[in-house]
């Protein structure tokens, strides 16, 4: 299932404290199949996730959490391994990027890539406003496959190009560009979801997508960096609209539509807070984003330690999760990139 244009929303109430470990409302356990997508346009190819779905991704987070660490609470999580660090770490994530193309469309220099991995790091370290999530990218590995009907069709051949061309672990971005489409610029996998599916796991964009790309409007690389919030376990602004738990993070105010063009100003729900037009996780024109806050950044930690660190065992036999950090202030490569 694909997830809808950039846009996300927040829960009932003042605040949406799902991330705090407080339970979620009881829901169906719906499957998630498919993938979350991106479009540039109110529409995108399946729609939103229901409501169904986002409760049982969230509680499946929080029981994950639980049952790796001793509690759901993620800001009580963060503060731990803050202090355990004396400061954050940085997560950073080896990318292998893979260029689909149909003779010379499609085709991506070198530079490209680095461009695009120069646009994630900007966004994920707070450099374009909002707050540094601690997330960065090193680019591992870059090929392209010459093949007209996968770089036309991405959505029908996803299985084959991914079975075909991806590479590393659990904690390895593969990020694919072909040629997505107009309505749908991009589409993503979550995190909850690799454990069924490992080899499905990645990211599509458009092409044109591409810093500089020649999709007018949408061409600052900002799809990617949307569709990896998603990879990273976030969901849209807008989610659910004005209903909890919205997108399940406290500090993104709730919002009922997603943004279109670049609104200055949108207040949509009765809960505290205006719309959070320029988050990376709403719609509008790559002009638009700008920003991630504190509380992503802090799911993008949680949602990485339960389902994308490597696991290990500590010395009395319990078992814990590695979260890719070294030593305090120091980065490395987490996911094994091969």
């Amino acid at each position: 299932m694909s997830d809808g244009t950039r846009g996300r929303a927040r829960t009932a109430g003042a605040h949406k404290t799902v991330s705090a470990g407080k339970a979620v409302s009881a829901g169906k356990d719906d499957c998630v199949p498919g993938a979350a997508a991106r479009a540039a346009h109110p529409r995108d190819r399946d729609g939103d996730l229901t409501r169904g779905q986002v409760v049982a991704m969230l509680a499946d987070l929080h029981r994950t959490l639980r049952e790796r660490y001793g509690t759901p609470d993620e800001e009580r999580l963060d503060t731990q391994w803050s202090e355990t660090g004396r400061r954050r770490a940085r997560l950073t994530i080896p990318v292998r990027f893979h260029a689909l193309a149909a003779g010379r469309a499609g085709r991506l220099s070198g530079a490209s890539a680095r461009g695009q991995i120069a646009t994630l790091n900007a966004a994920y370290s707070g450099r374009t406003g909002g707050a540094d999530t601690g997330v960065r990218f090193r680019l591992v590995g870059y090929d392209t496959t010459n093949k007209a009907a996968w770089f036309y069709h991405p959505q029908k051949y996803e299985s084959p190009i991914k079975h075909r061309l991806r590479k590393g672990g659990r904690g390895t971005l593969n990020l694919y560009t072909a040629s997505v489409g107009r309505d749908v610029l991009g589409f993503s996998t979550f995190p909850q979801w690799y454990r069924k599916s490992p080899r499905m796991d990645g990211v599509v964009v458009d092409y044109r997508s591409l810093p500089h790309g020649t999709y007018r409007r949408f061409n600052r690389g900002y799809t990617a960096v949307h569709e990896i919030g998603h990879w990273l376990g976030l969901l849209h602004t807008f989610q659910g609209g004005c209903t909890p738990p919205g997108d399940g993070v406290s500090d993104t105010p709730y919002e009922a539509t997603p943004a279109q063009g670049c609104p200055h100003y949108k207040d949509t729900c009765p809960q505290r807070g205006d719309d959070p037009v320029h988050n990376f996780m709403n719609y509008g024109f790559d002009s638009c984003m700008r920003s991630f806050t504190a509380g992503q950044g802090r799911r993008i930690r949680a949602a990485w330690a339960a389902y994308r660190a490597p696991k290990h065992r500590h010395k009395r036999g319990h078992r814990s999760v590695d979260r890719g950090t070294g030593e305090a202030g120091e980065a490395r490569s987490v996911g094994g990139a091969r």
